[in-house]
């Protein structure tokens, strides 16, 4: 049997960020509609060094995608010169069952969560979109701002990070990225100065409390979350929360994992209800998206296991083309 590996470069180089959204609204759709197989996903804590590995499966039946997704999150990596984030993801046919690539899963995590982000913002986001905000400078916060850059015109960007030297990095690399992302990108000395004007705002962080004030929020403002993915991990403000629009990826693990909503579920600040929808009943027309120009919207993405097996098909589809990887016979 064979089976092809692919390579972070190889997955870089087989789908470009607007292809990776629309694979992942498509997954969306599919997870909201019923076509789709996915169990919560299953974390094996590893208490002693504070990290968890998360085993992540899902098949989309309208799609015929199947696949599994094995992502590990050890807060400790950085300082220890390694990613933070850790994954792989096995493609499956689901025709016979048998095991069709293992590519690396740390760029495609990183690349299906800006992707969701894409959707979100595409769907959700003022059509004037201009000003986007970044709170937090690592790999994901990369791909948030390009995703958000594929579909709204961004003309000035802030990011601001509790480390300046990783805020001021982040400026002189997305600087040179090209087009859509603009050159006008600022390192903000404070959330408040990243916020002040943004239409756009990007949470990705691992923060247990709140990376910005809701009094800072503009009228209008769009807001991602995507940082807080267990229920004591909060980067959204609880009232913020309260009168937002809250749209999600999926109702069922937002509400088991996502803090960002647990919190002030348990607060009395919000109930299950005020949760509008998920962003694929948005996408396929089923719910509206924002009602006026002054609301504030949240989508708030815990990740699922469709976005990595959706994006994973196109991307074993297009490396075959490419001629990307190389095939082991197991």
């Amino acid at each position: 049997m064979k089976l092809r590996i692919l390579s972070g470069a190889d997955v870089r180089r087989a789908v470009t960020m607007a292809e990776a959204i629309q694979a992942v609204r498509e997954a969306y759709v599919q997870l909201s509609t019923g076509q789709a197989v996915v169990p919560l996903r299953t974390p094996v804590p590893v208490a002693k060094r504070e990290g968890v590995t998360l085993f992540m499966p899902a098949y989309l039946t309208g799609s015929d995608a199947l696949g599994a997704k094995i992502v590990s999150v050890f807060p400790a990596n950085p300082a220890r010169g390694l990613p933070l984030i850790h994954a792989v993801v096995l493609v499956v046919d689901a025709e016979t069952g048998r095991p069709l690539a293992l590519m690396d899963g740390t760029y495609l995590t990183a690349l299906r969560t800006g992707a969701a982000s894409g959707v979100a913002t595409d769907l959700l986001a003022r059509r004037d979109a201009r000003v986007a905000a970044i709170l937090g400078a690592g790999a994901q916060a990369r791909t948030q701002l390009e995703a958000v850059c594929t579909v709204r015109k961004i003309e000035q960007v802030w990011v601001y990070d509790l480390d300046r030297r990783a805020a001021e990095a982040y400026v002189e690399e997305m600087k040179g990225r090209g087009p859509p992302i603009p050159t006008d990108i600022s390192a903000a000395g404070s959330p408040a100065q990243a916020m002040r004007n943004a239409d756009v705002i990007c949470t990705a962080t691992t923060s247990r409390t709140p990376v910005f004030a809701d009094a800072d929020l503009k009228p209008g403002a769009h807001i991602n979350g995507i940082g807080s993915y267990t229920p004591d991990m909060q980067e959204v403000p609880a009232e913020t929360v309260a009168r937002a629009r809250v749209v999600v990826d999926s109702r069922l693990a937002s509400l088991a994992e996502a803090g960002d909503l647990m919190i002030p579920l348990r607060q009395g600040l919000i109930a299950e209800t005020d949760i509008h929808g998920e962003i694929g009943q948005v996408a396929a027309g089923l719910l509206p998206g924002r009602s006026s120009d002054q609301e504030i919207t949240f989508f708030k993405s815990v990740g699922v296991a469709v976005q990595d097996v959706a994006v994973a098909h196109l991307i074993l589809r297009r490396a075959a083309g490419l001629g990307l990887g190389s095939e082991v016979m197991l």
